[in-house]
């Protein structure tokens, strides 16, 4: 039976010894390893009402890829903005840069994705071991920038949990589509009160191939490395713990000569100390991270750097988790404070002058049972203010005040089906490329113009969602949503090319196309289903079905036009055949045509994707040896991105054998 409570205390039950996540307070089981980021209330992620996608450590690797967009490629409403191998961020329900937030192990990523397409994530997924997707209402605990969703890769830097014993893990992995050659390390271990995680990774790819040839300047360079180490007090209640990470790439820009260079040092802490049992305040849970990251676009020709973008910033969190009080199951209130500064040198001070953001936000979480219903309510208040410089040349500082609130209703039909209905009403503050943008951004080929004056944007959502379990170990996963954004915020193409001074007209000689940032409302609509079936034994093995479908539609209605780039409809479905030593599986999916595009955007061809997939255990024994295979695009197609900005230029990659061996102690 799926009720909130049995399945909370077994969930509980198999997590003793498991404490709260100091960054994202986190509900980790030691034992099955979910990970809850949507609520600072720890139990099982079933009794939201909107649904947490979680892709785990096996995906990750066997999906392959150098962004958290390749690795998510199978999750139902996103998709990836294709750009680069090296810059594909994450896009949820036809959402992307300033409303989907990146962060790890529950804080940001502390990068400048958000500011262009080209720009990459500094987190690469060979140093994930869990990757969640949060969205709808949900995203409450994490900001304005939220609003759309949220990914996060969560890598237990800061160990959450007494480690007794020393473990570890290997892997070496090739991509025959670019000569692609990986691999990764990790190591944990602690005595008596002390836990420690070391890992590592390396990634270096050639221009990988299309089915046309070559896709030129496609290729990738990245290795990072961390440390963390966590310290148990009180027989293991409490913690305090941090972690050091650093990052470095470099990767080029397809139908671009130049190639962007990365580099991040990121430290983050922790603490976790229990204070009650039993009702009342239970737990407290303060972390942060701070960030200092930098990226410079260098022409291989002259040999150096056209523009470089700076970015320094800090993410701090406090968060307070009641019990049972009066009618309410538990509670959480927590706040955030965010310092972000901003500096573009060279070429790039052209297109965005320096910008500081401060965020200070004040949250609360509640869930109660309501008779044969269960409730889980959030609000959320912050105060945001961004100091820039737009075109105008005077500077100019903005402050907003957004206010969410979300709430959430379950009702078990039946032991195996439990439904959801969420409402929400989040805003958004205008980010600083949105207000103060002013000139040429060379990566994306764009003049791109702010507008100083925007005001608050405003979502109100509502979804429902259904979980279905089929037999034993079967399970169906639905969720139909909308929503109508008041004052939506974007950079509209106006079909005029424009040179680097910012002359533009549609017979221009110029090569940057002109994008100029406005409001204006907005309908987002979709649905999205993923489930699996057993089918029974077959050969010595079980037999499993599973199928994936998800469709985005967003117009603006009052212009009788397409919202621009947005992820095309797919659906499709394949088999799992799984035994002691071996598994074998295969998955077909068709990706519609995208024919409603925005203005001076273009249609992309469907295409049919057709995967296969190998895991073979040599000794019998997961730990000892493993070895991966998957075959991506086997029939060859002819791939363009329609999230792309540069999909008349750029094609994805063409046939690829993936081999992954992985061992671990």
């Amino acid at each position: 039976m799926i009720t909130t409570h049995g399945r909370s205390a077994r969930l509980l039950g198999m997590a003793a010894g498991v404490a709260l996540s100091t960054g994202a307070a986190f509900a980790q089981s030691s034992v099955s390893g979910v990970v809850v980021t949507a609520s600072p209330l720890a139990g099982d992620p079933d009794r939201f009402a909107t649904i947490v996608q979680q892709i785990r450590r096996d995906d990750i690797l066997r999906r392959g890829g150098a962004s958290l967009a390749d690795s998510l490629r199978e999750t139902p409403g996103v998709a990836g903005s294709g750009f680069a191998v090296g810059a594909s961020r994450p896009i949820i329900r036809g959402m992307d840069a300033q409303r989907v937030k990146i962060v790890e192990n529950g804080y940001s990523s502390s990068d400048v994705s958000d500011i262009g397409p080209d720009h990459g994530v500094p987190i690469d997924p060979l140093a994930a071991q869990t990757i969640e997707v949060v969205r709808g209402a949900a995203t409450l605990r994490y900001g304005s920038q939220a609003i759309g969703g949220v990914v996060n890769a969560f890598n237990n830097r800061i160990p959450m949990h007494q480690i007794r014993t020393l473990s570890g893990e290997g892997t070496a992995a090739y991509d025959s589509v670019s000569a692609a050659r990986e691999g990764s390390v990790l190591l944990e271990g602690g005595t008596g009160d002390f836990a420690f995680h070391l890992d590592g990774f390396g990634r270096q790819s050639g221009d990988y191939e299309t089915p046309t040839g070559p896709q030129t300047n496609s290729f990738f360079r990245g290795h990072g490395y961390s440390g963390g180490g966590s310290l148990f007090l009180d027989g293991g209640q409490d913690r305090i713990g941090g972690s050091y990470t650093r990052y470095q790439a470099r990767y080029g820009l397809p139908a671009d000569d130049s190639y962007i260079d990365v580099h991040q040092n990121k430290g983050a802490f922790g603490s976790s100390f229990t204070v009650g049992n039993g009702g009342g305040l239970e737990k407290i849970d303060v972390g942060g991270g701070y960030a200092d990251y930098s990226h410079s676009e260098i022409d291989p020709e002259v040999n150096r750097a056209l523009a470089t973008f700076n970015n320094k910033e800090w993410d701090g969190r406090a968060e307070a988790s009641f019990g049972s009080m009066g009618p309410l199951s538990g509670a959480a209130i927590g706040l955030q404070l965010q310092d972000r500064q901003f500096a573009a040198l060279g070429d790039g001070a052209d297109y965005l002058s320096p910008t500081h953001t401060r965020g200070a936000a004040g949250f609360v979480f509640v869930e109660a049972p309501l008779g044969s219903l269960s409730m889980q309510g959030a609000m959320r208040v912050e105060r945001v203010s961004v100091d820039g410089t737009p075109a105008s040349d005077v500077a100019t500082k903005r402050a907003f005040t957004p206010f969410s609130a979300s709430a959430g209703l379950t009702y078990d039909v039946s032991d195996s089906v439990r439904l959801g209905l969420t409402a929400a009403s989040a805003a958004r503050a205008p980010a600083q490329i949105e207000l103060f943008a002013r000139g040429p951004h060379d990566g994306p080929a764009t003049f791109e113009t702010g507008n100083p004056k925007l005001g608050i944007e405003r979502a109100n959502s509502i979804e429902g969602t259904a979980r279905i379990r089929i037999g034993t170990g079967g399970k169906v996963e639905a969720s139909l949503w909308g929503s109508h954004f008041g004052d939506y915020i974007y950079g509209a193409l106006s079909g005029r090319l424009c040179d680097e001074l910012g002359r533009c007209s549609v017979q221009s000689a110029g090569d940057l196309k002109e994008m100029n940032y406005t409001q204006t409302d907005a309908r987002f609509w979709g649905a999205e289903v993923k489930g699996s079936v057993p089918l029974g034994s077959v050969g010595g093995g079980d037999l499993t079905a599973r199928w994936l479908a998800d469709y985005v539609r967003a117009q603006f209605p009052s212009e009788g036009a397409n919202v621009p780039r947005i992820q095309p409809g797919r659906a499709g479905g394949g088999l799992d055949w799984t035994s002691d030593r071996i598994d074998v599986g295969f998955m077909l999916l068709q990706v519609a045509d995208q024919t409603r595009v925005g203005v001076a955007d273009s249609p992309t061809d469907g295409y049919t994707s057709i995967d296969l997939r190998l895991n073979w255990r040599p000794f019998g024994d997961i730990k000892k040896l493993e070895v991966l295979m998957l075959a991506q695009n086997l029939a060859d197609e002819p791939v363009r991105n329609a999230t792309a900005l540069n999909k008349d230029e750029v094609m994805m990659p063409g046939r690829n054998i993936r081999l992954v061996l992985r061992t671990r102690f």
